[in-house]
């Protein structure tokens, strides 16, 4: 009987979690990854961090090229795949290779969105020089490479993304302003209040921001030689050298589409993570969508491609969708979000010292922390997800305890973590993995011996009982 055929179209953190799981399942099939960039998987969490010079580009990889080989699995990269024909099961990539496949999972990750602002595009369709998008390790090269000869920059999009790159700019000593279209800052995550403290902190760190503001033009000079300015639509114009373009990303779904499957605004798949339109092909990650839903946070992926990795493996398991948590990284600014702490239904607790920078919001329904937005302070954020995550029913006066002890109250405790409760998402690290290090350094150490990732901060280490003076992790979760 011959091996299946598994192929999977996309190399970022999806497919990595995917492969990891399969070779921890011990999958009797044989596995091909088509990635089109040049390099192996690497963390884009930390691609801000790659900018700002606190990460090395090379220290971001989640796993070598050569641990794909010596597990079997047949690692192509700079590979660009042109059609997926189900009919005859297989994947025709651009120079005529075809790759024949019994099982497809498509983990091609989300393309990003061009904001209508004239000028962006050249005559020959690509972005204009001053501008730079930032999705991936080659944006970030390129930008890295223009810092040097930029004084100014204006970053379009006043989300997760966007703020970590201003902050980075900043660190780098380019003056940098923040456009944003909505009323306020991170506007899918947080609420007006909180906000307006992180514009008020970043002006504070000397970054400008305009919001309910939208960029409509570039501005060149004479000599058609970069830009000078960028126009926004209440007639103000930017001065800059700089255009990053941060305003969010849209599932890649082309292929899908061409292959006659089913495609929302998303591949659209069932709590199997298979294409209903096709039992042998599947999606995962932000070109999914399930449930409805698409998502470009990391928890999500991984959680699908862990339950894809295991009913590969034969268990009968199902995805009935994930928790999101997020982390702003960015020196200075400290932001997590659990959940929709905007849209979720429940009695909200919160308190906001905007003068100080600090905001902080629970949604608890029946006890239990159902959503939070924490900005300027997250020495609890690690207890609060813990609970988030398990589901805790809290005491009436636990959530107000949480945001802010009672003088002589004692605080809620977090429980004992058992060695296999994962503690940080962005690199599936067990509370196993983290028990007993001395210190950050030797837990970096220990998980990139295991995971390929060695991204610990602090926070990874307090939730096993270990403290280190370092911003919490960028994707903490415990369950």
């Amino acid at each position: 009987m011959s091996r299946e055929r598994l192929v999977v179209v996309g190399h970022g953190m999806a497919c990595t979690r995917l492969v990891e799981q399969l070779v921890a399942g011990a999958y009797a099939g044989r596995v091909t990854v088509l990635g089109d960039e040049p390099v192996p998987a690497y963390n884009r969490i930390l691609l801000s961090a790659v900018l700002e010079g606190t990460h090395a580009a090379g220290a971001i990889g989640l796993r070598r090229a050569e641990w794909y080989a010596e597990h079997g699995i047949d690692l192509r990269l700079g590979t660009k795949v042109l059609a997926v024909d189900r009919e005859h099961r297989d994947v025709m990539l651009v120079d005529g290779t075809v790759v024949p496949f019994d099982r497809l999972v498509l983990a091609t990750g989300s393309l990003p969105t061009l904001p209508p602002v004239r000028g962006l595009v050249t005559p020959e369709g690509r972005l204009h020089p001053s501008v730079h998008a930032f999705r991936s390790l080659a944006d970030c090269d390129g930008l890295v490479a223009a810092v040097p000869g930029a004084r100014r920059a204006v970053v379009v999009g006043g989300g997760l993304l966007g703020l970590q790159v201003a902050r980075a700019l900043s660190v780098r000593g380019v003056s940098t302003e923040v456009v944003e279209g909505a009323e306020h800052l991170l506007s899918r995550q947080v609420g007006a209040g909180a906000g307006q403290v992180l514009a008020r902190s970043l002006r504070r760190l000397g970054t400008t921001v305009y919001t309910g503001a939208r960029a409509v033009r570039l501005v060149e000079p004479a000599s058609g030689e970069g830009v000078t300015g960028v126009r926004l639509d209440n007639g103000a114009v930017l001065d800059t050298d700089l255009v990053v373009l941060t305003a969010g990303g849209r599932p890649s779904t082309s292929l899908a589409r061409a292959a006659g499957l089913a495609v929302r605004r998303g591949v659209v798949v069932d709590d199997h993570l298979t294409s209903p339109t096709d039992p042998a092909v599947h999606a995962i990650g932000d070109c999914a969508e399930h449930r409805g839903t698409t998502t470009g946070f990391v928890p999500p992926a991984w959680d699908q491609a862990a339950v894809l990795a295991r009913r590969l493996c034969g268990e009968d398991v199902a995805h009935a969708g994930s928790r999101g948590v997020a982390r702003l990284r960015a020196t200075g600014l400290d932001v997590a979000v659990l959940g929709d702490p905007v849209g979720a239904a429940g009695e909200v607790v919160e308190v906001t010292n905007p003068v100080v920078g600090k905001h902080s919001r629970l949604v608890v329904r029946g006890g239990v922390v159902v959503a939070a937005a924490l900005v300027g302070d997250l020495s609890r954020v690690g207890l609060i997800t813990q609970h988030y995550d398990r589901g805790t029913v809290l005491g009436p006066h636990e959530p107000g305890q949480l945001l802010l002890p009672e003088r002589g109250a004692a605080a809620p405790t977090a429980t004992a973590l058992p060695d296999d409760v994962e503690v940080c998402a962005c690199a599936g690290v067990s509370a196993g993995r983290l028990r007993g290090c001395a210190d950050l350094q030797e837990a970096r150490e220990k998980t990139r011996a295991t995971t390929g990732c060695g991204s610990c901060t602090a926070t990874c280490v307090q939730l096993v009982g270990t403290t280190a003076a370092e911003p919490a992790c960028e994707v903490v979760r415990t369950k």
